[in-house]
Parts: C-alpha cells; structure tokens; sequence
C-alpha cells in the first residue's frame, strides 16, 4: 500500500514538473505568434490604405504625403514642386505595396522565412509601375477622365 502511494506521489511530481516546464514555453509562443499576427494585420491594413488597390485612400493619405514630399523638395527650387509630388505620390504607393506584402508573410506564413528585400522592392517598383502605366493609358484612350491639372486646354 505504501509502494503505491510513494509511485502515486512520484507520478504527481513528475507530471506537475513537465507542466511547469512546458506551460511558460506555451504561452511565450502562443503570445509571440499573437504578437506576430497583430503586427502583420497593421502592416496589411496601412499597405492597403496606401496601396493603389484602395480607391479611397488618394485623398486621405496618399495626396498630403505626396503634397509634402513636393513641398520638402520645392523648398530647394520652386521647380521641383509638381515632379517630386508625383514622385511622392508613386513612392507611397510603392510604400503600400511592400507593407501588404510584409504584413501578408506575417499573417499567413507558418514558418518563418528571410525576407529578401531587393525582391520585394522590385515587386512593388513593378507593381506599381504596371498600375501607373495602366491609369495612364485609361487616360489617353479617354476612358477615365484627365483632372484639370493635366488638361491641354
């Protein structure tokens, strides 16, 4: 009797340790897969709301951001105002792209991977580029309106 009340005890230490020990490492994990999700989510959300994919979001965050961009640059010449805004403009669409990819890796990835950096900047560089080509030629088929900044009148 007293044999199996000394294995009981033995079987209730040695399983109180193992969940001890495997109890911080669960949450640790659980918490910093958490973290890793939430993180991605925002860089998702805010590549999308400056991503072209988002036709609302020009007048809310991509114009004042290429506005300022512009206005830094016009401070060095008067000149530079109007190409570096569309450069600013382009560049934060690029911006948007590249933090839709990241925050897409973070969500959906089980492992974690390197990322390489001049892929994904050449990604967005076309992407963007495709997008900016695309509007273009919208415009010049006269399929999408010009705005009064680029009329020929």
């Amino acid at each position: 009797m007293q044999s199996l009340q000394k294995v009981s005890q033995e079987l209730s230490l040695e399983n109180q340790t193992v969940t001890e020990q495997l109890e911080p490492t669960v949450s640790y994990e659980f918490k910093k897969d958490i973290f890793k999700k939430l993180r991605g989510g925002f860089f998702l959300v805010l590549g999308y709301l400056l991503s072209p994919l988002c036709w609302w979001n020009d007048l809310l965050f991509n114009l004042p951001i290429a506005y300022g961009f512009g206005y830094g640059c016009s401070l060095l010449s008067p000149k530079l105002f109007l190409p570096c805004s569309i450069i600013g403009y382009w560049l934060s669409n690029i911006v948007g792209i590249l933090l839709m990819q990241f925050g897409s890796q973070e969500i959906f990835q089980k492992e974690p991977k390197k990322h390489n950096l001049k892929k994904e900047l050449f990604t967005g560089l076309i992407s963007s580029t495709a997008y900016t080509l695309l509007i273009l030629l919208l415009i010049q088929l006269k399929i999408l309106d010009s705005p009064i900044l680029f009329s020929n009148d």
